[in-house]
């Protein structure tokens, strides 16, 4: 049922009046990129009622308008109420925002976006066409905050130092190359404000953001000092001695004037060398900073460093992935033994992802959830980033196709797994489909392909088992994973974004293997595994070319009751068989012989 947004818009409305602006934009971005950014989302939902994780929503004086991609559409059709037009990016005949916007907008008309959560690339080419057509760009405070009496006080937690057993790499040495890295570019400094990459090159995490062991802070690593922008309550003894001497620690409502400072300095000092800021840095900062003056725009240079893992943390993605297995081993086997043998009809989608959630926090190094866990029965698989609430979600009904996407945080690592079950007897159509999702992943996970080839290239192999069928996924192939940090990681990935086609893959990188098939009203099927970027040795090296390839740290079997056999080859059976062999010798060790979840991985990893 949607929320009813009727009132929150009126007084939406009174605040476009009150600042003399005709449309007011809640822009989408991702969660780690600032104290400010990171309540995009919040905002978003509060105003609209829509809960996904991405998203723009637009408030004129006599319109609302949301945009999403395909991941959303369902879930958006079914949270929007009667307010909202649902405007489907990408698909057909569906206006952009900024399209939208001048198309509705009366002549002359001022939009407003708030500076602290409007990443500087959006906002230059919103403003671009806006000016075009005779319209303005303005800033106002956020109209949203000054609508939402209830909205959550700021997190206070403390920072945690994570070992050097966990990361590889010293902090000191990150911020050291860092710094080398700002002197062959002839740059002043860079600005941090992405959330992931404040904890990476600190070796700190937090708990500000659920699922994200992140903290608000903000840094500036110059050529020649680093200071840190965070509340004091967050910094304990520990923090304090893991920093020593080497970083200033500064309040976190500092930054701003200290990026002023930085550029006055830079001005006395006659000084031709700009400060680097990431693209999806805010507005306010570029306007700290002194504008395009002072600054120079592009992607962050820790992304790329942060996404080449450590042997160490590699180890760390393979140890926490096989216990990883265990907890789904348990909560797949008793979820089976619930509804087959004991007729259990009352175990609902967010009773069942408790039950897993429990597996998970009785591991070794288990520090919490990385996402919400998707645990969707029939139709509600088909909404590709459902959430089962308690109280209105469905039953899991034996007879229809079960998909559970789920994942941890531990110490060591992080986990991002879906399994496609079915605990009755799925239908051809059913098997069809899933069988076509599961050839995509095997041709995935087994490509070999020369150094300098991107993720944008490799999307289609997944698809072409589907597209044969005339059947397609709106969501990414695949995205990187952070190490105890946040699920999704940037910027590799594969997928049919252009932008995937910037970054080259490269050895130590993460990515996940996750095509699907979701039928509206039916079932969705998905099956993800946890890819590392390797190299492989071939026997020929064409162009004197270094050639890559995965190995998958993902070890939970997957079922084989949902395979069309006659579709598979025998290379692709072949690759079942061993991949469910490998899950057994990993993971039956660490099962208790007599548990049922050792007999249900026995069973499960069966040849075919």
């Amino acid at each position: 049922m949607p929320n009813d947004t009727t009132t929150r818009l009126a007084k939406l409305r009174e605040q476009l009046k009150a600042h003399n602006v005709q449309a007011f934009i809640v822009p989408s971005e991702d969660a780690h990129q600032s104290e400010y950014l990171a309540s995009c989302d919040a905002r978003r939902s509060y105003i609209s009622g829509f809960t996904g994780s991405a998203g723009i929503a637009v408030v004129t004086t006599e319109h609302a308008a949301l945009w999403t991609d395909g991941r959303y559409f369902l879930q958006a059709s079914q949270q929007l109420d009667s307010n909202w037009v649902l405007q489907k990016a990408g698909m057909p005949k569906v206006p952009t925002m900024k399209e939208w916007l001048i198309e509705v907008l009366p002549p002359k008309s001022r939009v407003a976006v708030d500076p602290e959560v409007m990443a500087v690339d959006s906002a230059k080419t919103l403003e671009e066409a806006l000016v075009k057509a005779e319209h303005s760009l303005v800033h106002t405070p956020n109209l949203v905050d000054a609508i939402w009496d209830s909205r959550p006080a700021r997190p206070v937690n403390p920072v945690t130092v994570l070992g050097i057993e966990y990361t590889g790499k010293t902090f000191e040495d990150k911020i050291a190359e860092l710094q080398e890295q700002l002197k062959r570019e002839k740059r002043a400094a860079f600005v941090v404000t992405a959330l992931d990459e404040i904890a990476w090159l600190f070796n700190l995490r937090g708990s500000d953001i659920q699922y994200n062991p992140v903290f608000f802070a903000y840094a500036i690593v110059a050529v020649d000092s680093v200071s840190l922008f965070i509340k004091e309550s967050k910094i304990t003894p520990e923090v304090k001695a893991h920093l020593g001497d080497k970083v200033a620690v500064k309040p976190y409502e500092a930054v701003f004037d200290s990026l002023r400072a930085f550029k006055v300095s830079l001005v006395e000092a006659k000084s031709a060398e700009k400060v680097w800021v990431d693209s999806r840095c805010s507005l306010a900062v570029k306007e700290a900073l002194g504008g395009n003056d002072f600054i120079v725009v592009a992607r962050s240079p820790i992304q790329v460093a942060k996404s080449i893992k450590t042997e160490a943390e590699l180890q760390g993605f393979r140890e926490s992935h096989k216990r990883d297995a265990v907890a789904l081993c348990r909560y797949f086997s008793w979820l089976e033994d619930e509804l087959v043998n004991k007729k259990n009809t009352e175990i609902t989608e967010a009773g069942a992802a408790d039950v897993l959630e429990k597996f998970r926090s009785e591991l070794p190094k288990f520090v919490g959830l990385s996402f919400d866990t998707i645990s969707s029965t029939g139709a509600n698989g088909a909404i590709i980033h459902y959430k089962p609430e308690h109280g209105s979600c469905a039953k899991i009904d034996v007879n229809k196709v079960y998909l559970c996407d789920s994942g941890a945080q531990f110490l060591d690592g992080t986990t991002d797994v879906t399994r496609t079950l079915h605990f009755g007897t799925p239908t051809a159509r059913e098997k069809d489909a899933y069988t076509r999702v599961l050839k995509g992943h095997i041709q995935l996970d087994m490509a070999v392909f020369p150094v300098g080839t991107t993720g944008y290239i490799l999307d289609v192999i997944a698809r072409l088992p589907l597209w044969r069928a005339g059947l397609d996924f709106r969501h990414g192939t695949g995205h990187g994973v952070g190490s105890y940090l946040n699920v999704h990681e940037g910027p590799q990935g594969i997928g049919m974004r252009i932008a995937y086609n910037d970054v080259k893959l490269q050895p130590g990188m993460t990515v996940t293997n996750e095509p699907g098939y979701y039928e509206d009203g039916a079932f969705g099927i998905r099956i993800e595994n946890v890819l590392l970027v390797k190299k492989i040795e071939t026997p020929n090296r064409f162009g004197d070319n270094d050639y890559l390839g995965f190995e998958h740290v993902t070890v939970t079997p997957i079922q084989t009751r949902l395979i069309e056999l006659s579709l598979l080859t025998e290379e692709e059976r072949a690759w079942v068989n061993a991949y469910n062999r490998e899950c057994f010798e990993k993971v039956s060790p660490l099962l208790s012989k007599d548990e049922p979840a050792y007999k249900w991985l026995e069973r499960e990893t069966a040849a075919i």
